[in-house]
C-alpha cells in the first residue's frame, strides 16, 4: 500500500526579502521545511505528498515547486492562483505544464474570499479549468456547496476534490458534521471528490477519534473508496503524524485491504496522473 498525503503545507519565513501579505497568521510560528517534511514523512510512513501552499504566504508558488522539482518521486503541487493578476488568463493554458504543478487550489473560507464563490468573480475561471484539464481542490464549507454542484453539474469535465469533507473552519465535535449531509448530497456528482483530510483537528476527543469515525463511514458510504483521499494538513495536527496515517489503516475494521489501498493513496495518484511505482 503506498500512502500519499492529499494537503501538506511547507513554507518559508517572514522576510523582507519575501514578505507575507498578513492576512492571516500561520498553522505554526516554525514553518515547515521540504527537508522537515521529508524526514516527518520517514517517520510517520508516508512516501509521497501533494504540497499546498499556505494563504498565509500570499499567492505563491516558488517554494512548493522547487521542491518538486528536486524530489519529483515525493511530491507534487496543487498552487495558489492570483485572482487578481490581469494576466492570470494568460497563464493557464501552460498552468499544469510547470514542472510538479497538478492543479490549483481555491479557498473560501475567509471574508476576502467569499465573494469570489458568492459573488460570481470566479465564473471564467470554470471553463477554462475544464478545457485545460486543470484540476481543482477547493475548501468551502458545508453552507456554500450548493454552489459547488452547480459549478460540477455546469462543467462535468471539470475534476474537483473537497477539502476536509468541507468541515466548517474553528468547529468541534457534533458542530463540525452539523451541515454534512449537504457533502453527502454531491455524492452523485461523478466529478467531485473528497479529501477526508485534517479530520482530528475536528474533534475535542482523544485518538482514535470515535466521533469522527462514524462520519467518515457515512461519507464513505456516499463516494466509495475510489473518491476518497486521505490527507493530514500536518501544520495542524494535535495529534502524531502517524496516528493521522493509522486512524484509518488500523481503527476502521470497515475498510477493506482495497478498500485502504484506494484511500491512502492509489485514488489520489490516479486523480492526478502521478502514476504510481
Amino acid at each position: 500500500m503506498h500512502i500519499v498525503d492529499t494537503q501538506v503545507h511547507i513554507w518559508g519565513a517572514d522576510t523582507p526579502q519575501r514578505p507575507w501579505p498578513k492576512r492571516q497568521a500561520p498553522h505554526r510560528p516554525q514553518p515547515i521545511t521540504k527537508d522537515d517534511l521529508l524526514q516527518e514523512m520517514k517517520v510517520a510512513g508516508v512516501e509521497r505528498a501533494v504540497l499546498v501552499p499556505p494563504g498565509w504566504e500570499g499567492d505563491r508558488n516558488d517554494l512548493a515547486l522547487e521542491a518538486a522539482r528536486l524530489h519529483p518521486d515525493r511530491f507534487v503541487v496543487m498552487g495558489r492562483l492570483d485572482t487578481d493578476d490581469p494576466k492570470v488568463i494568460d497563464r493557464l493554458p501552460a498552468w499544469t505544464s510547470q514542472t510538479g504543478m497538478k492543479g490549483v487550489r481555491l479557498t473560501f473560507h475567509t471574508p476576502w474570499q467569499l465573494p469570489l464563490l458568492t459573488e460570481g468573480k470566479l465564473e471564467w475561471f470554470w471553463p477554462l479549468a475544464e478545457r485545460y484539464g486543470i484540476r481543482v481542490m477547493l475548501l468551502a464549507p458545508h453552507a456554500l456547496l450548493h454552489l459547488i454542484d452547480a459549478i460540477a453539474q455546469r462543467y462535468p469535465g471539470l475534476s474537483i476534490a473537497l477539502d476536509h469533507m468541507s468541515i466548517p473552519y474553528h468547529t468541534k465535535d457534533e458542530a463540525s458534521f452539523i451541515g454534512l449531509d449537504k457533502l453527502l448530497a454531491l455524492a452523485p456528482r461523478p466529478n467531485i471528490a473528497v479529501k477526508v483530510s485534517g479530520l482530528p483537528c475536528n474533534t475535542t476527543e482523544p485518538y482514535p477519534y470515535s466521533i469522527v469515525q462514524g462520519h467518515i463511514r457515512r461519507v464513505y458510504d456516499a463516494f466509495g473508496p475510489r473518491r476518497l483521499f486521505w490527507g493530514s494538513d500536518l501544520s495542524r495536527l494535535p495529534c502524531s503524524y502517524r496516528q493521522c496515517v493509522t486512524l484509518f489503516t488500523e481503527e476502521l475494521p470497515w475498510l477493506t485491504a482495497r478498500d485502504k489501498e484506494w484511500i491512502m493513496g492509489r485514488a489520489l495518484c490516479e486523480w492526478l496522473d502521478w502514476p504510481l511505482p
